[in-house]
């Protein structure tokens, strides 16, 4: 059994690879960093190193590399070949990898359909790359019916690499990987580290609005607080009540939502409370806060439960106080989206700025609140 994995990063490696190594299958990572695909090449292992209480250490070995922009032909065989497909390179580079899975598709002769998962930190990630590969077939969507698309829900803190770990990466204990069930009917590949699932969406959304909204607020108001790192941030008792209370209120809604047992989900957030605290990790909040523009999006981890709870006739105070954190994290270096957001502050209304940033409607009731929080921040700057 073959998978191929786009994206050698740390997350590549350290939970997606892995884990499909553990499933047995010989891996093929791709990516476009040719320093990182030589290094894989020349290497026989890796090992993944969970840090904090509980962690453990596994070598991952069977596997290759190929940089798809120097060797595109490569890369589309191996896709053709492969018994799965996965991704973890960020929302918005799917579409720059669509085309090369849609010749891949093209190419493939095997009886047995490519399965294909997007891994990211977005909600139905899958369906958005097989939208691509679909307008990447259209002369020939007989190719798409030799695939099978499954949306994912992934969850696994990799802090910044230690140049000193080489190939080696630390992660945090705790993952999770769900899939849904129904794309496969019920012939689900074997992967003992995923869990296969009816209905994926609360299980994504409680991951987003709990993990990702509590991981991005403790990033904005942590920063605010001089904290450098997650850790810190969540140990300075100011911080940690703004993001519990952020997350009282998604968990609010995610009860509403998905009807989660209130007990299930206030266990639930009381451990991720408790992955951000893990010192080991030393995660620094200007990597957590990175694409703030991204995570100000309209159904992203901030507005979109805010939107909801408010339409709803609930006010999300807690939400919109970490909006207001997120709003100020501006001029990050190696940060362009933060450049970005530096940049609308000061060339937008605060009304046209709210529609280009969070989509949300005037009418709506979050709206005024965004529009004053966004005035706020123009006249802190």
């Amino acid at each position: 059994m073959t998978a191929v994995h786009f994206g050698a990063g740390n997350i590549g490696r350290g939970f997606i690879g892995l884990l499909l190594h553990q499933a047995g299958h010989d891996l093929v990572f791709i990516d476009v960093n040719a320093p990182l695909i030589a290094a894989l090449n020349a290497a026989d292992s890796y090992r993944v190193i969970e840090i904090g209480p509980g962690g453990g250490e596994t070598t991952v070995t069977g596997f290759s590399a190929i940089d798809s922009a120097a060797d595109r032909d490569a890369a589309v065989i191996a896709v053709a070949s492969a018994d799965i497909v996965t991704t973890a390179v960020g929302p918005t580079v799917l579409r720059f990898i669509a085309p090369l899975i849609a010749d891949g598709l093209r190419a493939r002769t095997a009886d047995s359909p490519l399965v294909i998962m997007a891994c990211e930190n977005a909600l139905q990630a899958t369906d958005a790359l097989r939208s691509e590969i679909d307008a990447a077939l259209s002369d020939d969507q007989r190719a798409l019916s030799r695939a099978i698309f499954a949306n994912t829900a992934v969850d696994r803190i990799v802090p910044t690499a230690d140049p000193a770990d080489g190939l080696d990466v630390r992660v945090e204990p705790f993952c999770e990987w769900a899939i849904e069930s129904g794309p496969f009917a019920g012939a689900s590949p074997s992967i003992p580290g995923a869990h296969f699932v009816d209905e994926l969406a609360p299980y994504i959304e409680r991951k987003l609005f709990t993990v990702n909204t509590g991981h991005a607020s403790t990033a904005y108001v942590g920063r605010l607080a001089g904290a450098a790192t997650i850790h810190e941030a969540i140990g300075m008792p100011a911080v940690r009540d703004a993001v519990e209370a952020a997350l009282r209120e998604t968990s609010a809604l995610l009860v509403a939502r998905h009807g989660f047992d209130p007990v299930v989900q206030d266990a639930y957030r009381e451990t991720a409370l408790g992955r951000f605290a893990n010192d080991a990790l030393a995660d620094p909040v200007q990597r957590v806060g990175r694409q703030p523009l991204r995570k100000l999006s309209r159904h992203e981890r901030l507005i979109e439960p805010a939107a909801d709870l408010a339409e709803r006739g609930e006010h999300p105070t807690a939400l919109v106080e970490v909006i207001s954190a997120a709003l100020q994290f501006v001029d990050v270096a190696d940060d362009p989206e933060s450049v970005e957001l530096g940049e609308k502050l000061s060339s937008l209304t605060p009304e046209a700025f709210v529609a280009d940033v969070t989509g949300v409607e005037p009418g709506h009731p979050l709206h005024a609140a965004l529009v004053s929080r966004v005035a706020d921040a123009q006249r802190a700057r």
